[in-house]
C-alpha cells in the first residue's frame, strides 16, 4: 500500500514538473516592488527602498504551471506616515511612483503586461490632503498629514482569491510617472503601460494582481 501511494504521489510531481513552464520578466519601479507568483516571491527590487532615488529595472526567471496569479507589492519611497518625503528641507514633497512590467514565455512571446486589466488595492494612503507637502512641521496623522492604512487581505496573491471588488489599476503616461533609472535598457512591449493606484503622489504601497492564463 506504501508502495503504491509513494509512486502515485512521485508521477503526480513528475506531471507537475512537467507543466510548468519557463518565463523571463522585466520589472520597472519607483522605487521598489516584491513580485509573487501563486503566493510564492520570485524577485524582489535589489535597491532598498530607503536609497534615494532608488529606480531601477530588473529581469528574472520563473517557472510556474498555467493559469498562475501574478502578485504585486508596490511601494513609493515615504519618511513615515505623513507620505512625504526630503522633510525639513527645502526638496520637502510628495514622492510620486509607478511600476511597468512584461513577462514572456519560453519563445519570447509576451504573454502579460502591465494595463488597465490589473486590479490594485491601495494599502498606505497619505497625506491625505495635499497641503501637508508645505507644512512646516508635518506630523503624520495631525492636521493635513492623516494618513490611511489597509491590511493586506489574506490570500490576495494567490488563486481563488475574490478580487471582483478590487479597482482596475489606474494607467499613467511616462510623462507623469517620469521613469528613469534603468527604464530605457528594457525592450518594452508597445502594450505595456505604468501603472499605480488612483494618485500616483498619495498611493504609497499598492498591492496588484493578474490572472495569467
Amino acid at each position: 500500500m506504501k508502495l503504491v501511494t509513494i509512486a502515485a504521489t512521485l508521477l503526480s510531481l513528475s506531471a507537475t514538473a512537467l507543466a510548468a513552464e519557463p518565463f523571463s520578466a522585466d520589472v520597472w519601479a519607483d522605487n521598489w516592488f516584491e513580485m509573487r507568483v501563486n503566493g510564492t516571491q520570485v524577485a524582489e527590487d535589489h535597491v532598498p527602498i530607503t536609497t534615494e532615488r532608488s529606480f531601477n529595472a530588473e529581469s528574472f526567471d520563473f517557472e510556474v504551471e498555467r493559469p498562475f496569479v501574478v502578485g504585486f507589492i508596490a511601494k513609493d519611497f515615504k519618511q513615515n506616515d505623513t507620505g512625504l518625503e526630503y522633510i525639513g528641507t527645502r526638496r520637502q514633497q510628495m514622492g510620486d511612483g509607478g511600476i511597468i512590467l512584461q513577462i514572456k514565455n519560453a519563445a519570447g512571446d509576451t504573454v502579460a503586461v502591465s494595463n488597465a486589466g490589473w486590479q490594485c488595492f491601495v494599502t498606505h494612503t497619505a497625506p491625505l490632503d495635499k497641503s501637508c507637502e508645505g507644512d512646516k512641521n508635518p506630523v503624520a496623522g495631525e492636521g493635513a498629514c492623516g494618513f490611511e492604512t489597509k491590511a493586506e487581505p489574506a490570500g490576495w496573491d494567490q488563486p481563488g482569491f475574490d478580487a471582483s471588488a478590487w479597482p482596475k489599476a489606474d494607467v499613467y503616461s511616462a510623462r507623469e510617472v517620469s521613469p528613469k533609472g534603468g527604464y530605457d535598457r528594457i525592450d518594452w512591449d508597445p502594450d505595456a503601460d505604468l501603472i499605480w493606484g488612483p494618485d500616483l503622489e498619495q498611493s504609497n504601497t499598492v498591492l496588484c494582481r493578474l490572472v495569467v492564463e
